[in-house]
């Protein structure tokens, strides 16, 4: 018994520390990460602090190459549309997250659907996301996609029979249509186990800053688990197809999982370094009958750090 508690223990100290990971990857500086690879540092003392070490440099240098990826798309007008699948706290919004961190949004974009609304139920079932689809020189990220028939729809009782049968019959046309169309299609399918979903729920149960996350149809995905699970094995049969293979990410780590999806992204897109042109500052003009106007103390925010 006391093994099982130090062990929760350990993985609740992980939790809290990769929390902690997930800000310093959004505010480090370059400088700032020469600091954190110096092996002279003291948070550098313990094995698990050189992995996240590893981690960071790895994920830096992976980001960098989503640059590169970014501005090939853009010079060879390509389009790219990458599906982000999984059950619910899998990861999927963490690996979408290091992706678009430091892209420019106007070229990468994250499409994150709502429900449907009345009107849109009564559509063309794939009619609201080909809106989304990207034009040349752009990649979009599906946060959950058409897929939602084949998942939390098909689960929850929110379609038909007849409508499930015609979605599979109607989605490998769809998307092999869109790769005629020129369109990249990539579709990810993160797998965590029963044990680390349960776990992460607790974590967000636990914790006020991520219970936002936990709606009221995640709690019941997860009294569902297996119901979900016969779904998604359905799901990866019917349509995996040639023109748009479904690959697995195997989500229970989920630095690993972010490296790994990353990595693989980058290899299902060939793309060359662009060439760019010097960047020049322009010199600032100056004119002699400027004369800056005072802005009221009260229009600034407070000072308190």
């Amino acid at each position: 018994m006391s093994d099982f508690r130090e062990n929760d223990r350990r993985r609740i100290e992980a939790e809290m520390f990769d929390s902690l990971d997930e800000e310093l990857e959004i505010e480090l500086d370059d400088e700032q990460y020469e600091q954190l690879l110096d092996p002279d540092h003291p948070s550098h003392k313990d094995r698990d602090s050189l992995d996240r070490r590893f981690y960071f440099k790895e994920l830096f240098r992976l980001q960098g190459e989503l640059v590169k990826l970014q501005d090939w798309v853009v010079h060879k007008k390509l389009k790219v549309v990458v599906i982000f699948e999984g059950r619910d706290a899998a990861g999927k919004g963490g690996v979408i997250k290091r992706v678009t961190q430091r892209l420019n949004p106007r070229v990468c974009r994250v499409a994150a659907l709502p429900a449907p609304s009345e009107r849109e139920k009564t559509q063309w079932y794939f009619q609201r996301y080909v809106s989304h689809l990207p034009a040349g020189g752009e990649i979009v990220l599906f946060d959950r996609s058409w897929y939602n028939r084949a998942g939390v729809e098909r689960v929850m009782g929110f379609c038909t029979d007849d409508e499930y049968e015609e979605f599979f019959r109607s989605v490998p046309e769809f998307e092999k249509m869109l790769v005629r169309s020129g369109i990249i299609l990539i579709k990810y399918w993160f797998s965590i186990s029963d044990d680390e979903q349960y776990f992460r729920f607790m974590m967000r149960i636990k914790d006020p800053l991520k219970q936002w996350k936990l709606s009221p149809m995640d709690l019941e995905s997860r009294r569902l688990w297996e119901h979900y699970t016969k779904a998604k094995e359905t799901m990866l049969e019917r349509t995996h197809i040639p023109e748009a293979p479904w690959w697995i990410v195997g989500a229970d780590d989920k630095k690993r999982a972010r490296l790994n999806c990353i990595r693989h992204l980058l290899s299902q897109v060939h793309y060359e370094e662009v060439d760019r042109d010097p960047i020049i500052l322009p010199e600032r003009v100056y004119n002699p009958d400027y004369i800056r106007g005072p802005v009221p103390k009260e229009m600034y925010v407070p000072d308190v750090y």
